[in-house]
């Protein structure tokens, strides 16, 4: 009998040992959980952050997908404002073709305005070092400092993105 009663004794012990190690997996396998739920939540986020940056990069590369296009039509534009610079109008055959050149610079600022690029034009504004290339500062009395006087080449963007800052002469 006292082996039976030191069993009974025994079993209770036993029983709040295995309630002891049932509640320290249970705490473990809790932890465990939440660590990956927190992995599973930070995979999620990371998830969403480069699909919002793959979404941006597409949406760039769209809009500035002419930038290098424009670049290069810059100069065909320098040289019609330079072509229409010339004053000749005695002569009806250069008045004509002065009109034509207007005409021509005319399609080919619209055609690049449907496709946003905008001209700079500074003349009589602040100067801007963003949008802005000072080649020379120049005494002008009567005028504020840092005031645009002249400008050598007009400047672009391309949807708010400068392509080319415009060249200018800047008041002292």
């Amino acid at each position: 009998m006292s082996e039976n009663q030191d069993n009974k004794q025994a079993e209770p012990l036993l029983f709040a040992e295995q309630v002891e190690k049932l509640k320290e997996e249970l705490d473990a396998a809790k932890a465990k959980a939440d660590e990956n739920w927190d992995k599973a939540l930070r995979a999620v986020a990371e998830l969403e952050n480069t699909k919002r940056r793959a979404e941006k990069d597409i949406s760039n590369a769209h809009k500035y997908a002419i930038d290098r296009f424009a670049e290069s039509l810059l100069p065909v534009l320098d040289s019609l404002e330079k072509a229409l610079e010339v004053k000749a109008y005695d002569n009806e055959a250069v008045q004509s073709m002065h009109q034509g050149i207007e005409l021509t610079m005319k399609m080919l600022l619209d055609t690049l305005q449907k496709n946003g690029i905008e001209q700079i034009n500074p003349l009589g504004q602040n100067f801007d070092p963003s949008q802005h290339e000072a080649m020379t500062m120049q005494d002008s009395p009567g005028t504020e400092p840092n005031k645009v006087l002249v400008v050598f080449q007009k400047g672009y963007l391309l949807n708010g993105r400068l392509i080319r800052p415009a060249r200018v002469v800047v008041s002292k």
